[in-house]
């Protein structure tokens, strides 16, 4: 593969990455490309944010057969090099870096079942002068469609190399290593000329002549590659750095363009745009001469039912009142017994072994009855959060998740919000946290804005492990379906709120119709299912494990101070007279209309707001640190909240429920929401989120226990 560029370019970028080559993974939305950024690292991977960007992306160690270590780094899925988003502009950010700071090449995902789509942007890439290695995946489906390209021919027709492969069962991952080892030796071998590469894509375009000229003059004027800037200054985007000479000749050529075709409908950027698509269909046609008409496919054929205004929501709102059922009836029995073992063995075993060292009792309440009984009682939803992980996952991977955005797409609208809306609101069922980063795939900021004011309206996986307790305790067999109605209260909670806040913050919101690609249906394999539960699991351990050992040590000392003088020494107190308990019961008679006002209730509530992992925790360490004894925690529950709530126990615990669905999300995500959203918005929406939990809790109660 030939290499050209501005001389040096090379030099610096591999002094910088010398040990260790950085590599881009790019493509378009859903062509496979994190299937094969996982597949690539494995478990050598890491999420944060992008020096000096607020957006996040995934990076991970690549081991080449031959050992070599290269850096890949899974950037955000984009449409253009023209950006729309904040994803895209990251994108783009990187791909036009400065000498020294850009990829060392650029492993481009094509999609083999929609290639002239993807070869926009594949064309924008090659403007930037990086070395490129296709990776032509969803080759299965193209070959169902009977519209398979041939990657030999493919490569000839983009002076590419081309490396079929597939990530779920490794095929074609060790030859794209040594392809990408082959164009990183082939850079440094090789000093780049002193040229720009015209990489085809305006032969007999009307933009061919004005750009040449472009590029031209912009060449060595910038940190930017020319025939990119060019293109984008054609354009009308200007990014910063660019000689106001350089940018008042650009809009000239624009204007000449326009002008010769006499047609107010036809300008610079239409005629790039139109450009780059007849250079991708020709690239198509040349390599694999498409039938006049491809068959349906299976997914075709599904997709007319389930995307379909009768069967769309019906269906999806089936499918996760399944999972929720099936999460609840197989997750018991193992909670059940890890339960048993935490309360038994393990707290027996480890206060005979204090008892045996003549350990303090404050040191025996502290581990015994704070650590193991908190962090325990959260070790008991290990079970549950694996298969709701593992069910997820496999609707993930099989392609349907991608289709709510399409079902929601109607509801959204009511809104005035996009259907990709819906996207980050999904990823909010499994943590608020990434949801709100997730907002960047939109692209007006009155949508980012809106869409994060409803995020903490999501119930996430930590809220999970509260349904399951409670509606466990008071609602037996019919758990599954309570926490499926909490779920759907969520959607409705965010569409009502939305519809109250969108005309008070956001008056002038415009709708922008919906662009979203599609995978296809395919079976989920073990191997990325697998990958994706251990991800989700070992970051929902890491991130809850700290935060519930530092909540239950917290909560212990609490428990253990005295309220005052005469109430006992330190770690002997009654509960109630604790600090603990005084706060706690001061706040109760606020919740007291919802019907739970009790002090463990809102000692729970309180620690939720670190993180909701800490309810849990805390009605267990606060029932097991009673001085007549320890009692099971679910008849505990059931004595506590049918003495506050008059004997409608079943209701109050419903209220509790909604109340933990509506009201204020962890510190984590608060902490990412006002990252996207600002300061002011963040406290509007904290306020909000206290308020209509408060009132949605009473009137739950208060309606339930005319029933119950």
């Amino acid at each position: 593969m030939s290499c050209h560029g501005a001389e040096g370019v090379a030099t610096a970028v591999l002094e910088r990455h010398a040990e260790t080559p950085f590599v881009a993974l790019v493509g378009n939305p859903n062509v496979g490309k994190s299937t094969l950024f996982n597949a690539l690292t494995g478990a050598h991977q890491r999420v944060g944010n992008w020096p000096g960007k607020t957006v996040t992306v995934a990076q991970g160690d690549w081991r080449a057969p031959s050992g070599r270590r290269l850096r890949v780094a899974d950037l955000p899925g984009s449409y253009s090099l023209l950006p729309d988003s904040p994803d895209e502009a990251l994108v783009r950010d990187v791909l036009t870096a400065p000498d020294g700071e850009r990829p060392d090449a650029v492993v481009f995902a094509l999609d083999a079942a929609n290639p002239a789509r993807n070869l926009y942007l594949l064309a924008q890439i090659l403007d930037t002068d990086i070395p490129v290695v296709v990776a032509l995946t969803m080759t299965d489906v193209a070959a169902r469609r009977g519209a398979a390209i041939p990657p030999d021919a493919l490569a000839r027709e983009l002076a590419l190399p081309v490396v079929p492969v597939e990530a779920r069962s490794g095929a074609g991952l060790d030859l794209l290593a040594d392809t990408v080892a082959d164009a990183l030796a082939e850079v440094l071998d090789a000093p780049r000329a002193a040229t720009v590469r015209d990489t085809g894509w305006t032969a007999g375009s009307p933009v061919a002549a004005e750009l040449a000229a472009l590029v031209g003059e912009a060449s060595g004027q910038t940190r930017y590659p020319a025939r990119w800037l060019a293109a984008g200054l054609l354009c009308g985007e200007a990014p910063a750095g660019v000689p106001a000479a350089l940018a008042e000749r650009a809009r000239a050529a624009a204007d000449r363009l326009a002008a010769a075709f006499g047609d107010p409908d036809t300008d610079a950027e239409l005629l790039v745009a139109e450009a780059r698509y007849a250079w991708a269909h020709a690239v198509i046609e040349r390599a694999a001469p498409r039938p006049a008409a491809a068959r349906p496919t299976l997914t075709d054929r599904v997709d007319r039912l389930l995307l379909s205004r009768v069967f769309g929501i019906p269906f999806f709102l089936a499918v996760m009142w399944g999972v929720f059922q099936a999460t609840t009836v197989l997750a018991k029995p193992l909670q059940d017994g890890l339960g048993d073992l935490v309360s038994g063995p393990v707290s027996g075993g480890a206060d005979r072994l204090l008892e045996a060292v003549r350990a303090p009792g404050w040191l025996t309440g502290l581990l015994v009855d704070g650590l193991i009984n908190g962090v325990g009682q959260l070790l008991t939803f290990v079970p549950l959060m694996i298969i709701m992980f593992v069910l997820l996952a496999l609707l993930e991977d099989s392609g349907y998740f991608a289709r709510a955005a399409f079902v929601a797409d109607r509801l959204m609208r009511t809104l005035r919000l996009p259907g990709r809306a819906f996207l980050p609101l999904v990823v909010g069922f499994g943590c608020n946290v990434p949801a709100f980063a997730g907002t960047r795939i939109l692209n007006r900021r009155s949508h980012r804005l809106l869409v994060g004011l409803l995020i903490p309206y999501m119930s996430c996986t930590a809220r999970l492990a509260v349904y399951v307790m409670i509606a466990g305790v008071f609602f037996g067999s019919g758990s599954g379906t309570v926490i499926f109605f909490l779920y759907l209260a969520s959607v409705l909670l965010v569409v009502g709120m939305g519809l109250i806040l969108r005309p008070l913050l956001f008056k002038d919101m415009k709708e922008e119709p919906l662009v979203l690609e599609l995978p296809p249906y395919r079976l989920p394999t073990v191997r990325v299912t697998g990958a994706q539960v251990w991800q989700k699991l070992s970051a929902f351990l890491r991130t809850a494990g700290g935060i519930i050992v530092a909540t239950a040590a917290a909560v212990w000392l609490l428990m253990a101070a005295p309220a005052g003088a005469g109430h006992g020494g330190f770690g002997e107190v009654a509960v109630e007279q604790s600090v603990f308990g005084t706060v706690t019961r001061a706040v109760a008679p606020v919740v007291a209309p919802a019907g739970f006002g009790d002090w463990h209730a809102t000692a729970a509530l309180g620690t939720g707001l670190i993180a909701k992992e800490g309810v849990v925790s805390t009605l267990a360490q606060t029932y097991s640190a009673q001085e007549d004894g320890d009692p099971k925690l679910a008849t505990s529950l059931h004595a506590t909240f049918d003495a506050s709530s008059g004997g409608h126990g079943e209701a109050a615990a419903l209220a509790f429920l909604v109340f933990v669905l509506a009201y204020t999300p962890c510190m984590a995500a608060l902490a990412a929401q006002r990252a996207e959203i600002g300061t002011r918005l963040t406290l509007i929406g904290f306020g909000i989120q206290l308020t209509a939990a408060w009132l949605l809790a009473v009137g739950v109660f208060q309606i339930a226990r005319l029933v119950w």
